[in-house]
């Protein structure tokens, strides 16, 4: 297995393919996701984001084929989920953390290449060497491998129920 980064372009470039693992892990049991989330994934939500300042895109090879991917990019005031979260946070959390932050957006490995360390793999070569002082992610609320695997590698719950069915986290990146 090997992970890299990927371009904006390169993204683009491979979306199919990272729509298809974002098809299998968040419509795998659980999770539940019809086949319009992941066409809305390929089609508005890759591209949309890969034109963000600070796009980075982490992705996972099991020899020819990709396994697993996360991307975020800089988040800031005026993009929707920063709103979003600005509208349901405390003042104090939305002052500290809130703007210029690395927004962490998706973390998704195929369920057959899962429990391999891939989700650490990929979350750390996507945080490395990024610029920014402090990271914000919203995972599930409720006991998912997802928020275990955040809070393993250092994520703290900032506000719970940010979202009806999410938590907000947050990790200081000048102290890793």
């Amino acid at each position: 297995m090997s992970v890299t980064l990927l371009s904006s372009a390169e993204a683009i470039a491979q979306r199919d393919a990272l729509a298809d693992v974002y098809r299998a892990a968040f419509g795998a049991p659980g999770y539940d996701e019809g086949e319009e989330s992941a066409a809305r994934f390929r089609d508005e939500q890759l591209p949309l984001h890969a034109t963000r300042d600070g796009f980075r895109c982490a992705v996972a090879h099991d020899g020819e084929a990709l396994v697993g991917f996360a991307y975020g990019y800089t988040g800031e005031r005026g993009q929707w989920w920063s709103d979003q979260v600005a509208a349901n946070a405390p003042a104090d959390v939305v002052e500290r953390w809130l703007g210029g932050h690395f927004e962490f957006v998706e973390l998704a490995v195929d369920p057959a290449a899962q429990r391999q360390g891939l989700g650490s793999a990929l979350h750390d070569t996507l945080l490395a060497g990024l610029p920014h002082e402090r990271a914000l992610l919203t995972t599930y609320t409720d006991d998912r491998p997802a928020p275990r695997l955040y809070r393993r590698l250092g994520w703290q719950l900032l506000v719970p129920r940010v979202f009806a069915d999410s938590d907000l986290y947050g990790l200081e990146l000048r102290s890793r």
